[in-house]
């Protein structure tokens, strides 16, 4: 299939250089899912679909434009194409935009990531319902339970893409997630929810069903009598899980299309102290198995492990080739892929241990966060630290401050990162955070 794809990818290239394109890129992907949604029981639905797609870059006389298209049949596509060429004349030149220097698709890395298991490509619908009736029989087991979903979907992709200057390349990957949320009955007329999931690159790293059902069911159980939490100045715990997201939102910026619009805290930081010393960050596309695991990114700038933040320096931030030229700074990459936090030595219960008072967040329940000022208001979802443990659930309560003097404040890090991620962060504890409940 790789084959074909790149085969239908180098004609786009040829059909667009002979239409009048100075430079050109095009990439086809085709992609699989199927999903099975069981819910209190009974199998509720079932959807499989594939579809394919092509997109078309097209530099022509100092002007650029991108075009897409789902109907890849030879001859109707060169219309389409002789189309794009046409439409890209009647542009405003834009000199920054250039197609990816030829030197960047250069040492590109050779490591078998593994990201291709052929038997989810092969399952079968018993194994699928399987899955789902493992799930759905440890979520409900509980007199409390109301209602439980629990889904199996996994997928497969493949991309190919090719330049006029020299890039060709393919990946093939697939991925398998399980799922259960569950709904419980709480006092009066109130409702406890909760859910886990789980997800790989390969079936066989992926939990027994029946852990997915049994952990959702026991995050939910722990909601059972929350209630608002106080306002207080204090230490944080961030759950794994949790700590994933908040990983992303500190690095939601970091890129040079924000940084180069004036949007961005991080143009300033580059070189500078502006974290804790216990906080080091490295995107590794090069991750065996890695849910974003690659040899290339999508402007076929080589894959190369690329250190962000190393004991609070920041090193580097994302720069694709377009925005890299405005910004005046060399491109790394335009996207991220597996952002690794340096994990430390202690567990979790030590982390814990150690605060003896203070919030545990387990979830985030909405809020925002400014890119240009760093400034966050989130709700969150957890339980008090009381006596070095974990005590009473609450909610109801949000989370203020700034990006980057929470950063500053980063105390300690655990050793558990969270692995269904492709932010693998682990357990985080802060300092001095304000938190306003009843």
């Amino acid at each position: 299939m790789s084959a074909e794809l790149l085969d239908k990818a180098a004609k786009a290239v040829d059909m667009l250089q002979a239409s009048g394109a100075d430079e050109a890129w095009a990439s086809v992907t085709q992609v699989r899912e199927v999903e099975f949604n069981y819910r209190d029981g009974e199998l509720e639905k079932v959807q499989d679909t594939t579809a394919q797609g092509m997109v078309v870059q097209v530099y022509a006389n100092g002007r650029y434009s991108m075009h897409q298209t789902t109907d890849l049949h030879e001859a109707r596509l060169q219309g389409f194409l002789q189309e794009a060429v046409a439409i890209t004349g009647a542009l405003e030149p834009d000199p920054s935009r250039q197609i990816t220097p030829a030197e960047l698709f250069a040492e590109r890395p050779t490591r078998a990531l593994e990201l291709l298991d052929s038997q989810v490509t092969t399952l079968d619908r018993d194994q699928r319902i399987g899955w789902c009736v493992a799930m759905d029989d440890t979520a409900r087991d509980h007199d409390r339970v109301i209602s439980a979903t629990s889904r199996a979907r996994t997928g497969a992709q493949v991309e190919a893409a090719v330049s006029s200057n020299g890039f060709s390349g393919t990946e093939e990957a697939t991925h398998c997630i399980l799922s259960s949320n569950v709904t419980l009955r709480d006092r009066g007329d109130r409702r406890a929810a909760d859910g886990f999931a789980a997800v790989a690159r390969h079936v066989s790293d992926m939990p027994e069903a029946s852990v997915i059902g049994t952990t959702a069911l026991e995050r939910a159980l722990v909601r059972l009598d929350a209630d608002k939490g106080p306002t207080l100045k204090g230490t944080m715990v961030v759950d794994s899980r949790a700590a994933a997201q908040m990983i992303g939102r500190l690095m939601g910026s970091a890129n040079a299309r924000l940084v180069q619009q004036g949007r961005s805290f991080w143009g300033e930081l580059i070189g500078a102290q502006a974290f804790s010393p216990n906080l080091t960050i490295v995107d590794d596309p090069l991750i065996v198995r890695g849910l974003a695991s690659r040899r290339f990114d999508n402007e076929g700038i080589s894959a190369k492990v690329l250190p962000i933040v190393s004991e609070g320096v920041v090193e580097n931030i994302y720069v694709d080739t377009y925005y890299g030229r405005k910004a005046g700074l060399a491109p790394t990459t335009g996207s991220s892929s597996n952002r690794v936090v340096k994990p430390g030595t202690r567990s979790l219960d030590e982390l814990l241990a150690d605060a003896n008072a203070g919030v545990f967040v387990t979830s985030w329940l909405g809020g925002n966060a400014d890119s240009t000022t760093g400034d966050f208001s989130l709700g969150i979802r957890g339980h008090m630290i009381e006596n070095g443990e974990i005590g009473r659930p609450v909610g109801e309560m949000n989370v203020t401050g700034n990006l980057r003097d929470l950063f500053l404040q980063l105390d300690a890090v655990g050793n558990d990162p969270y692995p269904y991620s492709s932010t693998l962060a682990p357990s985080l504890v802060f300092s001095d955070v304000d938190f306003s409940g009843a």
